[in-house]
């Protein structure tokens, strides 16, 4: 059997961190078993469906490499085939017309909660054999119902939870069509399915009531069932349902928010799935390691922290001219023009071991292309009158020094011993008037970076 997994996301927003680990999940799984990834989009809720959310899930997906070898379709493109599907379940009899309004409904349902029981469509217009329909009422637009069967269970091995049985006596007859002749998600989401021939279903756990209802469907369409693999729910730290306090943003905005997308898959791939101990590893050992199997049954709670730290990491193990790519984009996002003096992927080299995001790094390097403007306070606790001989000395001798960090250590040293000076005395306001700061790399080589002019300028503007 050739496996097709799906990721099947509405465009009623961006990608989020639980819809990208889902796409992750099902990418995996089919490339691991040479098979085909597909991506759908569920397009029919047209008050919420909007073209930006269409595009910022491609523009996730790309951003995340998580390429898909179909689509992307769009279940709007399929409304014909869907409502065909529909003519002939009413002539099969395996769908009816229902005329009970929305109001009746809600009577019916009230009524029922009333008894003490589980509200539910009560089957009035459902045809059975020697049972006499009443007359449709003039001027309404029915429904359409699956005709679900009434005894019997839904059940399958989920590939995460085990397994799960719904007793059909406790699913009610599901709408498939809307008085309008729209047909709803459960039903599209059946039929692509079946027309794809999606053969492993990998999705949140919010979609296991649905998955009886649509079980029942597809045999009702005499088509094959896929094994549903459910995973849990992505929590925040304090357990509560993931939001935007606790960093449930777009996947794009932690593209702007200097994130590796290699950093973001590495600490999805550990949301609720694991390989022994390890924390950090490769797209392709992912790939190889991966099994449904290992996916835990509860609830995996998101840490930015923790994302933070595996984006360190990769931001240490990076490519310095990326990086620096990378950095320039968001420079230039702050009107800040990296020029060639310094260079700055000699720039990222000194800093990339010391921050975890791309706009720290950013941080760090448009000291070196903009005019510094220290705090008076750091001004006036390090430009202390002790030490006002000896940072003027260095001044001038800087002039004439070899511009390198091991003849700018050297010089920095005899001027230490010279004035009976340690090394935090000379290299703190060394920092403040270079870069603003008290805490950089070695001020050697923080200097040697530096054109010797700009070294000089910024020197002087405090010790003139």
């Amino acid at each position: 059997m050739t496996i097709r997994t799906r990721f099947a996301p509405s465009p009623t927003g961006y990608l989020h961190i639980g819809g990208a680990r889902t796409a992750l999940f099902s990418w995996a799984y089919a490339r691991k078993l040479g098979g085909t990834f597909i991506l759908r989009i569920e397009d029919t809720d047209l008050e919420r469906s909007t073209q930006e959310s269409v595009q910022a899930i491609l523009d996730g997906m790309s951003w995340l490499n998580l390429d898909y070898d179909e689509g992307p379709f769009y279940q709007m493109q399929r409304m014909d085939r869907y409502k065909a599907v529909i003519r002939q379940m009413l002539e099969e009899g395996k769908a009816y017309r229902c005329y009970t309004s929305p109001a009746e409904l809600e009577a019916m349902r009230e009524a029922q909660r009333a008894r003490g029981e589980k509200p539910r469509y009560d089957g009035h217009w459902r045809p059975e054999q020697g049972k006499v329909l009443p007359v449709p009422p003039e001027g309404v637009k029915p429904v359409v119902r699956f005709k679900n069967p009434l005894h019997g269970v839904a059940a399958w091995d989920d590939m995460v939870k085990g397994k799960i049985v719904f007793e059909n006596s406790e699913l009610d007859d599901l709408i498939i069509a809307r008085a309008d002749g729209t047909p709803t998600y459960n039903f599209c989401v059946v039929v692509d399915d079946l027309d794809m021939g999606i053969t492993q279903v990998i999705r949140g756990d919010d979609h296991v009531n649905n998955t009886p209802r649509q079980i029942n469907i597809l045999k009702a369409l005499g088509a094959a069932i896929p094994q549903y693999a459910h995973m849990p729910m992505i929590l925040g730290s304090d357990g509560e349902r993931l939001s935007k306090r606790h960093g449930a943003v777009s996947v794009i905005q932690y593209a702007e928010d200097g994130f590796l997308p290699e950093a973001l898959i590495n600490y999805l791939a550990r949301l609720g799935w694991s390989h022994g101990d390890e924390e950090i590893f490769s797209m392709q050992q992912f790939i190889e390691w991966f099994d449904l199997r290992h996916i835990s049954k509860s609830a995996a709670q998101f840490n930015p922290e923790k994302l933070r730290w595996v984006n360190q990491h990769y931001i240490k193990l990076a490519d310095n001219a990326r990086l620096a790519e990378l950095v320039r984009k968001h420079l230039a996002e702050r009107g800040v023009q990296a020029t060639d003096t310094p260079q700055l992927g000699a720039v990222i080299a000194l800093y990339k071991e010391r921050v975890a995001t791309l706009l720290e790094l950013a941080d760090e390097a448009e000291v070196f292309y903009v005019e510094v403007h220290p705090a008076q306070e750091l001004l006036d606790a390090h430009l202390l009158p002790e030490v006002l001989p000896a940072l003027r000395e260095l001044a001038g001798r800087f002039a004439d020094v070899a511009w390198e960090s091991p003849a700018i250590a050297a010089l920095i040293k005899e001027s230490l011993a010279k004035h009976n000076l340690k090394m935090p005395r000379l290299a703190m306001p060394l920092r403040v008037m270079l870069v603003g700061q008290t805490h950089t790399p070695s001020v050697d080589a923080v200097l040697a970076l530096f054109p010797r002019e700009v070294v000089l300028a910024r020197m002087g503007k405090h010790l003139s």
